[in-house]
């Protein structure tokens, strides 16, 4: 069976793309940046909740904030790439659910008066849209390196408040050329697939 996207397409977006290490001094423009956003907003999520929220990490004053909070073998990496993004889920998300959901404005208290709730919802959904993001940068011609090695508590504390919190951290820019690790294997269908 063929999809309906076409080879070349598959192979930019999954078979030929890979978790990027290093990046060439391509800048990285606020236009191709919104552009990624402008597709990827479009992701599903549960009531439309869309509670993603992206730090663009752009100054080199932000950047050594940030680099003090990786993992020690992230910081040289996120260090260079042009862009850094956080990404975060807004736990506070159900106070745009009256516009982002006109016809059912009432979910707000009806689902999600809790913390509780919502802070899982916000988790659920803004990791659904994190994978998304990361198919928006390989459909921009970038590569993506996602990353969660990283201290979410200090990353929180720098960078976001109380009410977001951190998901993971993405380098974006060109790949270099040594930019990519062989791809590990995966597991098949009859490994990974069930029918009940």
């Amino acid at each position: 069976m063929t999809l309906a996207l076409d080879t070349a397409a598959q192979d930019l977006l999954f078979r030929e793309a890979h978790t990027a290490n290093a990046f060439t001094d391509e800048p990285v423009s606020d236009e191709q940046v919104q552009a990624i956003y402008e597709l990827i907003k479009l992701a599903p999520t549960a009531f439309n909740q869309s509670p993603l929220r992206i730090v663009l990490v752009r100054s080199a004053e932000a950047r050594e904030r940030l680099v003090a909070h990786m993992a020690e073998g992230n910081q040289a990496k996120t260090r260079t790439a042009p862009l850094v993004a956080i990404l975060a889920a807004d736990n506070e998300f159900h106070e745009e659910l009256p516009s982002l959901l006109p016809h059912f404005p009432q979910a707000k208290e009806l689902f999600f008066s809790e913390r509780p709730v919502r802070e899982q919802a916000a988790a659920t959904n803004a990791t659904l849209q994190a994978g998304y993001f990361i198919l928006g940068i390989r459909a921009a011609g970038l590569a993506a390196g996602p990353m969660t090695g990283f201290d979410f508590a200090g990353v929180q504390k720098e960078f976001l408040d109380g009410d977001h919190t951190p998901l993971m951290v993405v380098n974006i820019g060109k790949p270099a050329e040594d930019a990519f690790y062989p791809r590990s294997p995966r597991l098949s269908y009859d490994q990974a697939v069930t029918t009940v």
